[in-house]
């Protein structure tokens, strides 16, 4: 198709050179036609326009062999241009195919991935849910440690009681045994007390008794 379209638009540069140049012929012989005729030269001046005319000739023909050439370095130029356009085209179906296959690959690869993510992450439910179940477990173990420890803190509480008023009464059975004991001790000190009165008394009396005697037996004597 590239060929094919490189050939079109070469031939349709070629027909729309040769009717520019056939026109400016024409218009050129034209001019100088209408130029002799108004100025109603002679011969001579026919023959200068004749050989001005092979020189517009000549030159043209050396301009259409110059455009010659260069449509046909152009047509060079565009099959060098459709040989690396085809070539370029053989490179991005290759590259295509590559990436095709690099992206079936890829597809493949995020396809094992999807599966590993599965089985992860079914046996991530597997475990949350064996969690969940060990989780439970221990709620209802703890739920029964907790009633077990509020019956143990309660009969403790009731102990605690249990044991405080038995304390007070204890307490208050010693302080009317320490007040007896007082009361005892009061009253003993007071006996030995009146018994060491006596005993000065007695004593007293007795040394007396001995003073007078032995001054008597002195005076007897």
């Amino acid at each position: 198709m590239t060929e094919k379209a490189g050939i079109m638009d070469t031939e349709q540069i070629k027909a729309f050179v040769e009717t520019l140049v056939r026109g400016q012929l024409s218009a050129l012989v034209a001019e100088h036609v209408a130029a002799f005729v108004q100025q109603n030269e002679l011969k001579a001046r026919e023959l200068s326009l004749v050989e001005r005319i092979i020189r517009v000739e000549e030159e043209l023909k050396a301009l259409r062999e110059v455009q010659a050439a260069q449509f046909s370095a152009a047509e060079k130029r565009f099959e060098a241009m459709d040989k690396r356009f085809e070539a370029m085209d053989k490179r991005f179906e290759a590259l295509q195919r590559e990436m095709n296959a690099r992206f079936e690959a890829m597809d493949k690869r995020f396809e094992a991935m999807d599966k590993r993510f599965e089985a992860l992450q079914r046996e991530m439910n597997a475990r949350f849910e064996a969690m969940d179940k060990r989780f439970e477990a221990m709620d209802k173990r703890f739920e029964a440690l907790q009633r077990e420890m509020n019956a143990r803190f309660e009969a403790m509480d009731k102990r605690f009681e249990a044991l405080q008023r038995e304390m007070i009464a204890r307490f208050e059975a010693m302080d009317k045994r320490f007040e007896a004991l007082q009361c005892e001790m009061i009253a003993r000190f007071e006996a030995m007390d009146k018994r060491f009165t006596q005993l000065q008394w007695t004593m007293g009396i007795g040394f007396m008794l001995i003073v007078s005697f032995m001054s008597a037996l002195k005076f007897l004597g």
